[in-house]
């Protein structure tokens, strides 16, 4: 096991155990790496990581090649067309605080789709994006740009009222030194909300290995559950305000996924196009902690 995995990032632990040893996605649905990939979960923290090898170096983030492999638009405007539709969801993580007047940056923002829908509240936005593709739309929607948090500490430290990172930390190469950097950011009482998907997704358990080939993939490093994302932020000198599952798509998604072995997204099948019914779903998996995506708030 050491051949693949050195001591845990977050808690140094040395004790891994193999979860998954397979093909895993690279890129869109049906894409699969051309080598084996080893998932291991630690032994203390309970993080699972993708051994090293197979995954994607911090450079392969700062130009198109990333959404290139996703088979999703490269441009600034076509991110945004194709984000905008998903911040409701982050916007819904933020309640009932408010942002009116504060000092926000977005962590990880690409072209700024949440930042477009709540900069106009804000004293000052600072958009901490890699990819510099991204920068001039931003600095031309009068937000103060960095492509690191690194770069943006000598001007910002402490000064952050509220910071948001969404599908961020499941990319980094330390999830612990990447949490304290983000810290270092923000004033004493500051707030943070963070997001990442959930390796306690239900289709993990209900679909098996053929689910695991399509959640695990190269650009992600580390996944998370409830309590190892807890540990690693409390770790990080976050407390906790607020913890909760949220789950992203209706029941057509799973059973697609049990009769077909692939998704639907939010297409519905026949005879389960009900509303009320996905409400029932994805209420059910969050109350339960099996729904797919994570949303911790934060405070410093």
């Amino acid at each position: 096991m050491k051949k693949y995995f050195e001591n845990c990032e977050i808690c140094g632990s040395s004790e891994w155990r193999i979860v998954f040893e397979g093909k895993i996605r690279e890129g869109a649905f049906g894409c699969l790496t051309e080598d084996s990939c080893i998932i291991a979960k630690c032994a203390y923290c309970k993080v699972e990581r993708l051994n090293e090898s197979a995954c994607k170096d911090e450079s392969f983030y700062k130009n198109k090649d990333y959404r290139q492999l996703l088979n999703e638009p490269d441009d600034a405007l076509g991110f945004l067309v194709e984000h905008d539709i998903i911040q409701l969801r982050n916007l819904s993580a933020l309640w009932p605080d408010s942002i009116r007047n504060k000092c926000i940056a977005d962590i990880g923002c690409a072209a700024g789709s949440f930042l477009d829908h709540v900069s106009s509240l804000a004293s000052q936005v600072i958009a901490i994006e890699p990819c510099e593709e991204y920068h001039d739309y931003l600095k031309r929607r009068d937000c103060a740009v960095y492509s690191s948090i690194e770069s943006a500490l000598p001007e910002w430290k402490e000064k952050v009222e509220y910071a948001f990172c969404f599908s961020v930390i499941e990319h980094v190469l330390n999830p612990l030194s990447f949490l304290s950097s983000i810290r270092a950011l923000m004033k004493p009482g500051g707030r943070l909300i963070i997001s990442t998907p959930n390796v306690e997704d239900i289709l993990m358990d209900l679909k098996g290995d053929e689910y695991r080939r399509f959640f695990y993939r190269v650009v992600h490093r580390y996944y998370f559950g409830r309590d190892s994302f807890e540990y690693c932020v409390r770790k990080a000198g976050f407390s906790v305000v607020e913890s909760k599952c949220v789950h992203r798509f209706g029941l057509s998604n799973a059973m697609a996924w049990l009769r077909d072995g692939r998704p639907t997204g939010d297409k519905p099948l026949e005879h389960l196009d009900s509303p009320m019914l996905d409400q029932f779903w994805k209420g059910y998996l969050e109350s339960i902690g099996s729904a797919d995506y994570l949303y911790f708030k934060l405070e410093k």
